[in-house]
């Protein structure tokens, strides 16, 4: 299994980046993903989810309205659109995957890609 996330970079306040995870090595369409962002000391934070199944998705409070996530079922890739982008967005982002249903907490996801740094600048 593998999850390979792209896409992030160093952007001003209010600029866009679009993250993507490439998902190899299983049943795609059995799954969710997740996109979550880590801050040195500080706990993993649930971004946004898909079901790949019925495209059903999540989004926490602070990024509703700016991020949008959807999946590329014939790619096997689920991109994450960010606008409007924050300081406080500033993160290592990681995509995850689980079988099933979402879920928001990281610890319920078995497969993790690698990480990307974003960074906002103010």
């Amino acid at each position: 299994v593998q999850l390979q996330a792209s896409g992030g970079g160093l952007v001003q306040a209010g600029g866009s980046l679009r993250l993507s995870c490439a998902a190899s090595g299983f049943t795609y369409g059995d799954y969710s993903i997740g996109w979550f962002r880590q801050v040195p000391g500080k706990e993993r934070e649930g971004v946004s989810c898909i079901s790949i199944s019925d495209g059903t998705t999540f989004y926490h409070d602070s990024v509703k309205g700016r991020f949008t996530v959807s999946s590329d079922n014939a790619k096997n890739t689920v991109y994450l659109q960010m606008n409007n982008l924050k300081p406080e967005d500033t993160a290592v982002y990681y995509c995850a995957a689980r079988l099933g249903t979402f879920v928001t907490m990281a610890k319920y996801y078995r497969y993790w890609g690698q990480g990307t740094q974003v960074t906002v600048s103010s």
